[in-house]
This record gives C-alpha cells, structure tokens and sequence, in this order.
C-alpha cells in the first residue's frame, strides 16, 4: 500500500499564533510532525500551507511545501487543493497529520491509511482512544466519539457520548477520545470540498460531522495506548517538551 502525509498548517490561531514555527527542543513543531510522517511508511510527505513562513522552516529542514490559498474554511479543505496541485490519482490515500502533533505515533498513521485502504465502504478513516476518567470525558476541549458495531463512527461530540445515566448499567460501554488524524481516498478529498457545510459541523465546531451529515462513513481505528495530546497552547508546548525529554 503507498500512501501520502499532507500536514495543513496555518500561521494564524487564537490561542497560540505561530504555532506551526514554535521551537521544540532546537526545531519548529511542524518539522517534528514531518520527521514523525516521513517514520510512518508514507511514500511522500508534504506540508500545505498559506504562509511564507512556514514555508521557508520546513524547507530548510528538507521537506517539500504545497502552496495552498488563505481562505480555506477547514484544514480538510486546504489538503484537497493541496492533492489537486499534487496530481494525485483518485484512489490514491492521503492522511492528514495535523501540524499540531509532534508526538503522533508513526504505526497508528500508517494504520489509519491501512484501515482506509481496507474498509471500501468508508469514505475516511480516524483515531481514537479509551477515555479512563470522568473529567476527560465532560471535558468539551476533547472531542468524543461513539462507533457502532462494525468499528464506523456513529457521532463526534465535545459533549460526554455515551451519556452516563445514573440509572443505566455502563459496564463494557467505553467512552472514546477521537484524534485529529483523518484518511481519505483523493476523489472523497475532491467531493468533500464541494459538500455544503452542516448544521451540526458548525454547532460543534467538528469538520468531520460534514462527512456524516451527508451520508459518508467513517472507519476508526482504536488504538490500544492512549495517543499523546497535541499542542493548542503554549502550556500545552511545555508539556510536550517535558515528553520529548
């Protein structure tokens, strides 16, 4: 199986500008996320970005750059113009690693683009993690997912799905953190692109609920240790580098 990583990174965030460049122990994040991919088997990796940058960091350190324009809505949106500049073939598998994941494991890339490439009615497949307390589970800065019993995802929330009812038996009813980690075949990248956005995209502020809203399934590999946070804030910087150490 070949694959592509494309990381979406933007210079502009509310919490934490310049995060794509913020140095982590001696190199920008966005290079640590490209030195991650480039472990996972991909047969390419690229960052797509709108910011010169950006651009210039992570060509000094080797890697290749997709110029993307300034307006795309969702990171999604900015890997399809990305695989469209690259002449990628329809059923070519392109996983988008967010900019923001310097301690993504290498294996679960390679494993989401795998469970892509197996499950022929997914449109994409994603990540997820067992939640092991209740505070990460009310939480609404972690998104959750509950999936069915095929392994598809039935809904993403930041709200606590499944809801523990005090009167119901929760017993062998796991809650999932879902990780920003996404594969697509190129023709779904193409489609997403020209789908409306939905309500509940813009309720819960979660692209991929466009893709559910319209119809597409969504495979999800759940992985067996939990996978590292990323990096939202500048104390969430400090975190990783105490990690990384």
């Amino acid at each position: 199986m070949s694959f592509t990583v494309i990381i979406p990174a933007r210079y502009a965030s509310a919490r934490f500008p310049g995060k794509p460049l913020a140095d982590l122990a001696g190199k920008p994040m966005v290079v640590r996320v490209c030195e991650r991919a480039k472990q996972s088997g991909a047969v390419a990796v690229h960052v797509a970005t709108d910011d010169e940058r950006i651009a210039a960091a992570v060509r000094q350190h080797g890697f290749t750059v997709v110029m993307t324009r300034p307006d795309h809505a969702s990171g999604t949106d900015r890997l399809a113009e990305a695989a469209e500049q690259l002449g990628l073939g329809d059923e070519h598998i392109v996983v988008n690693v967010q900019g923001d994941e310097p301690l993504i494991a290498p294996a679960l890339i390679r494993d989401v683009a795998q469970l892509l490439e197996r499950r022929r009615a997914a449109a994409m497949a994603t990540a997820c993690h067992a939640i092991h307390d209740g505070a990460t589970a009310a939480n609404p800065n972690v998104v959750k997912v509950v999936l069915d019993a095929q392994g598809y995802a039935l809904y993403f929330s930041r709200a606590e799905i499944p809801f523990p009812r005090a009167d119901s038996e929760m017993s062998g009813v796991p809650s999932y953190r879902h990780a920003g980690i996404y594969a697509y075949r190129v023709r779904f990248l193409r489609e997403y692109a020209a789908l409306a956005p939905a309500p509940i995209e813009r309720a819960e502020a979660l692209e991929q609920l466009r893709a559910l809203w319209h119809g597409h399934r969504i495979a999800v590999v759940v992985s067996e240790t939990d996978i590292p946070p990323g990096v939202d804030t500048p104390q969430d910087l400090q975190a990783v580098l105490r990690m990384l150490r």
